[in-house]
């Protein structure tokens, strides 16, 4: 990655925002993309950035699992309703917060329909410390690769020019993120390709294993 695209963003020089992306005929439910996240940023316990949601539990051929974070929203809700004015948005569309002028008010929780914001349980009466979320890999407002930066928000990958822990993970690359005309490109051709390579009458359960 370019010097210039890491100081003003990927929306510069035909670059799009930054995006994830889920594919769920791909995810497996395996959790690694939550786990390499509490791994790569030494969350506490009770912290899930990313988290995996299974829809229609235990409907036959109707079940889906799906990774879900913080989706960096051009129009962050969170942003919107924070009183203090802690979220900036950088110029490739990531969404980020200063952990030191937060307040701990939680509207960002109510406002935000992913459920992203994650609240600390500072002492035994469960009062909330700072707001964390998803960095999208990308440090905070201190300065990059500092202890500062590493202690409060965890690893700076984009600034390394690496894609966040969890889409590097994924086993299946059920999950994507990048710029969003990369990603998009990438749904395109798999759409496009879906199928080719595969025997005419596929194995089934029952023809592998014998089953009656």
């Amino acid at each position: 990655m370019s010097e210039n695209v890491l100081s003003v963003g990927l929306n510069d020089a035909g670059h799009a925002r930054v995006k994830f992306y889920c594919d769920d005929s791909r995810c497996i439910d395996c959790h690694g993309c939550d786990v390499a996240c509490k791994e790569a940023h030494h969350l506490p316990v009770g912290i899930n950035r990313r988290r995996v949601v299974t829809l229609n539990e235990g409907i036959e051929g109707a079940e889906k699992s799906i990774s879900i974070a913080c989706m960096h929203c051009a129009d962050a809700p969170c942003a919107k309703v924070c009183p203090v004015d802690c979220f900036y948005i950088r110029a490739d569309g990531i969404v980020l917060h200063d952990k030191k002028t937060c307040i701990g008010c939680g509207y960002c929780l109510y406002a935000c329909p992913f459920g992203a914001p994650q609240f600390p349980k500072s002492d035994v009466f469960g009062s909330r410390g700072a707001m964390d979320k998803c960095t999208f890999c990308a440090g905070g407002p201190e300065e990059t690769h500092s202890e500062e930066e590493m202690k409060l928000y965890g690893q700076n990958r984009i600034a390394e020019g690496k894609v966040p822990a969890c889409a590097a993970m994924c086993s299946t690359k059920a999950l994507l993120a990048g710029g969003s005309n990369d990603v998009s490109a990438i749904i395109r051709e798999r759409a496009l390709h879906k199928g080719e390579g595969a025997p005419k009458i596929p194995y089934t359960w029952k023809k592998a294993y014998g089953d009656s």
